[in-house]
């Protein structure tokens, strides 16, 4: 037994408060670009934390009703904790982030998954249910959740982040808008959009800027919806702790920037505000590999993913092919996301024998760590997926 106290608690580097409307906070930003100044720097090798918004920055209640899903702003999204310069990093370098911890705030264990309308935010089966908004609150004790939304349901989390990334070089920036542009263009007016330009409605960093810099962040800033060459929304439910990501650098300092915490998420998301939504703490540590995109051909980000993972006993597995047999029966090619969708379908109209609505099932499958595996890509003219439900157990 020690005497005294050993070592010294992480240093928190940026905080937030949940309970307060991110857009009047320092230290958060929802855009990409490089000139966003770092609002932190850690040395190589030190443990810190950082505290983060939920992904809408207070934009969802714990209540009993939807409309705060329903009217959602979605201009206003992902509110990110950042940026946070690296000592040593420079451009062409590989910057090692590890994940010790992913949690909630004490003082809010809660968070919840949406459903979102087909005409605002959307998800995979926005058209096919043209969706109206729905809610579940998770309760979370631990490493389990459940909720009273969808009663009988008590499932241990894999917590992440679901958004977490390096800032973008000038050049790069200009690229993804550019090649963006371009698909928003063939595709014209569609519903949901197939991509999201930059806007300045919405745009936010939390630090004073000289107006010229703050126009040009503002009005050329990716959005931060998808995953990119640098990160950034990449949703893998396995980044928990014990993780490392290995994230090309673009600029000096890197400037890594996360947000979108989840306390558990199925493969996929389906439901587009599909994970476990939640305010909370991160606690991470950098170091920086020179030269590492030249090492490890790093075009994109490599992860390795948690060696923890709750263990489940029994599963259920529901095959998808590229058939469409809950619509019109039609043969696609080697199409896995008609694959994944048709899983995804079996799973929820076995979850429907057991009793819960449809919108339940959708919550379920997006939140809960439901695992989803490509089985066969070369078998034409069908994609086999199996979705794993590790949960779920028949009845006799």
């Amino acid at each position: 037994m020690t005497s005294k106290p050993y070592g010294t608690p992480a240093e928190t580097i940026i905080k937030v408060d949940p309970f307060k409307p991110a857009e009047e906070q320092p230290g958060l930003m929802n855009r990409w670009h490089p000139e966003i100044p770092a609002v932190a720097k850690v040395q190589q090798g030190q443990v810190f934390k950082v505290e983060t918004h939920e992904w809408t920055g207070g934009q969802i209640h714990n209540t009993d009703d939807a409309d705060d899903v329903r009217d959602v702003d979605l201009t206003k999204i992902h509110y990110l904790s950042g940026p946070i310069a690296v000592e040593g990093a420079q451009p062409g370098d590989a910057l090692v982030v590890e994940i010790l911890d992913v949690t909630p705030f004490p003082e809010m264990p809660w968070g919840y998954t949406g459903v979102f309308e087909r005409t605002n935010g959307g998800g995979l089966f926005s058209t096919l249910f043209d969706t109206k908004a729905a809610k579940a609150i998770w309760d979370l004790e631990g490493v389990y959740a459940s909720s009273r939304h969808i009663p009988g349901v008590r499932f241990a989390g894999v917590s992440h982040p679901g958004l977490i990334g390096t800032a973008p070089s000038r050049e790069l920036l200009e690229e993804w808008n550019r090649r963006e542009g371009e698909l928003i263009s063939a595709c014209g007016d569609c519903t949901p959009a197939v991509a999201l330009p930059p806007l300045v409605t919405g745009a936010y960093v939390g630090q004073k800027l000289k107006e010229d810099v703050k126009s040009r962040i503002y009005s050329e800033g990716a959005r931060t919806i998808p995953g990119r060459e640098h990160g950034g929304n990449c949703d893998i439910k396995n980044l928990s702790k014990g993780s490392k990501c290995y994230f090309p650098v673009y600029i000096e300092g890197a400037n890594l920037s996360v947000g979108d915490l989840h306390f558990s998420q199925g493969d996929g998301e389906l439901s587009f505000c599909g994970a476990i939504e939640m305010a909370g703490i991160i606690t991470l540590k950098c170091s920086v590999i020179k030269d590492g995109v030249k090492k490890f051909a790093l075009k994109q980000p490599i992860f390795l993913p948690s060696p923890v993972d709750p263990l489940y006993s029994q599963q259920l597995v529901f095959e998808g092919i590229s058939v469409d047999v809950h619509g019109d029966g039609k043969q696609y090619s080697m199409d896995a996301t008609v694959a994944y969708k048709q899983a995804a379908l079996n799973t929820m109209a076995y979850l429907k024998k057991l009793g819960y609505t449809r919108e339940q099932a959708h919550l379920l499958l997006s939140a809960a760590p439901i695992e989803s595996h490509v089985a066969a890509l070369v078998d034409t003219p069908n994609v086999c997926l199996p979705n794993l439900g590790m949960f779920l157990r028949p009845s006799t």
